[in-house]
């Protein structure tokens, strides 16, 4: 079945196969009921899992980090705003950072927020001693909360935390550590499997039930610590549907309000219904990151030139119908960090063909290599029609491509155990869409030799003096501008090196019913659900 035909049939079935419609709801109630690309329910301990879109939807709704993206408009480049910390300072050093926190906050279950809690929560992450130490947490906050060398309380609403080397990027990483209430963990039993069904943080909803591998059913916290972020909604229902065909019926159908990652031929079949596509640039790139494993044919420049130069970035973009757009570098070349490089990226099949032979392959000698992609997952976009799109391309120059198709958290999974690690053996290419709005995790983590896993996502095991030189240059950069201006001498250099495949930049898309309300589609992975509101 087709997928035009598999929408004709599903959209006229009362409930569509797989989707079991979520409770009744109150007499009055508001509720937005919103169709994700995953497969599973996230963690729900404050350390999200599944990747960007499980702490989009799950960190970011149910927790506070120390600091928040600002969310509320889309003209330009998002930036970090207080949250549970009200404001900030950095030494001399630029190694002891110290929060001033929010007074007046409180969990979910009634407990006050304050210094004790950052300090509990960081163990719960760091010490393995503690008895909150939770390793299935603590994996999540490896590739960045690696350089923390100590943290201390200073008053009842004061903390500093001290990194190993300045880092002029750390205030990004504080974000992404949700704060769990220690209070109600040990009212739980001190038992993180009770925690994640009967979580408590600080954040505008709180979680009422959850059904593996089905939805997790979110409620508004009417007494939410910043009154311009009190949910306007009652309810936040979210599914989990990797299958993007039966996400579009299911909007069709009326049984959700908002999808996903909607495929790009569906889009007008959207609009005819009345429900409408929001979409915007941000920082984002679809990617096949490098293997620089001894055994790769990545090691050799040429080879890797020869595969961007491989790929029809223009006939992929309108093939997705207009939600992506050719990538140039790791970021878009209107970012301030997009720098200057020398390497044009772009489709020259002649050229590639030229780079092959150097390198020693040709018709009669052909390079093969495995490509790992997934069925769908947090910023995948359409990842295994567009990975036959980038097969085809590539063998047409003198590789012999296979594509591995596995699920999101299995590729993630994969992407820990490194391009050395046995479960990735003869795999040389992996396809993981990357943010890059946070350069630490962007750059830093994926590209600086010393943050391979667990220590970072250097996957590939990119290893480069120079490389090594510019990122801690960038990080040792306090000064805005002139921080971007070093990130910018990175970029350049990661281009001409052509450490990964370049592809598409995706804009993002998401299809909302008509009676979605308010929401800004702002320049950035994150979301901010706490302004959209659903009309009768």
């Amino acid at each position: 079945m087709d997928r035009r035909t598999f929408l004709k049939t599903g959209v006229a079935a009362g409930v569509l196969a797989g989707v079991r419609p979520a409770p009744a709801r109150a007499q009055g109630e508001s509720v937005l009921r919103l169709a994700m690309t995953l497969s599973d329910i996230p963690q729900t301990t404050g350390m999200a899992t599944q990747g960007a879109e499980g702490i989009r939807f799950i960190t970011n709704t149910i927790y506070d980090g120390l600091l928040r993206w600002d969310l509320s408009q889309g003209e330009t480049t998002a930036e970090m705003v207080p949250s549970l910390a009200e404001s900030y300072e950095v030494d001399e050093s630029g190694t002891v950072w110290t929060f001033n926190l929010r007074r007046g906050v409180t969990f979910h279950d009634g407990a006050p927020f304050g210094a004790d809690d950052v300090i509990w929560n960081l163990d719960k992450l760091i010490d393995r001693d503690s008895p909150q130490y939770d390793q299935a947490q603590a994996n999540q906050a490896g590739n960045f909360l690696a350089n923390v060398a100590a943290y201390e309380k200073i008053d009842d609403f004061t903390v500093s935390i001290t990194t190993t080397a300045p880092d002029s990027m750390f205030f990004y990483k504080v974000d992404r550590v949700g704060m769990s209430s220690p209070r109600h963990w040990e009212a739980l039993g001190g038992d993180w499997a009770a925690f994640a069904a009967q979580p408590s943080g600080t954040g505008p909803f709180k979680l009422v039930e959850l059904v593996p591998r089905e939805r997790a059913e979110l409620v508004k916290n009417a007494d939410y610590w910043d009154p311009n972020r009190v949910p306007k909604v009652d309810r936040l229902t979210l599914f989990a549907m990797p299958d993007p065909t039966t996400r579009v019926a299911a909007l069709l159908s009326g049984q959700v309000d908002w999808v996903e990652a909607p495929p790009p031929d569906t889009i007008p079949r959207i609009e005819q219904s009345g429900a409408r596509i929001v979409m915007n640039v941000y920082p984002h790139v679809w990617p096949y990151w490098l293997s620089f494993h001894e055994s790769s044919p990545f090691r050799d420049i040429n080879v890797r030139r020869a595969a961007n130069l491989a790929i029809d970035r223009e006939g992929i973009a309108q093939f997705l119908g207009g939600v992506a757009r050719p990538a140039k570098g790791l970021v878009a070349d209107t970012s301030p960090w997009f720098g200057s490089p020398t390497f044009d990226v772009r489709y020259d099949p002649e050229e590639a063909r030229r780079l092959m032979a150097e390198a020693g392959y040709g018709p009669d000698n052909r390079c093969p290599i495995k490509l790992l992609t997934s069925q769908a997952g947090s910023g995948q976009m359409q990842p295994m029609p567009m990975s036959e799109i980038c097969q085809e391309n590539l063998n047409a120059v003198g590789f012999d491509v296979e594509v591995e198709v596995v699920d999101w958290e299995a590729l993630r999974a994969r992407r820990a155990a490194r391009a050395d690690g046995a479960a990735n053996e003869g795999t040389f290419g992996l396809n993981n869409s990357w943010s890059f709005q946070d350069p630490d995790f962007g750059f830093m983590s994926a590209f600086m030799s010393e943050r391979a896993p667990p220590n970072g996502n250097n996957w590939g095991l990119f290893s480069d003096p120079k490389a090594d030189e510019l990122g801690k240059a960038a990080q040792m950069t306090f000064d805005p501008a002139e921080r971007d201006a070093a990130i910018a001498r990175l970029h350049e250099y990661l281009v001409d090196q052509s450490v990964w495949i370049l592809v598409v930049h995706d804009m993002n898309p998401r299809a909302l019913a008509a009676n979605v309300q308010g929401f800004v589609a702002p320049q950035n992975w994150y979301i901010d659900l706490t302004s959209v509101s659903v009309g009768a």
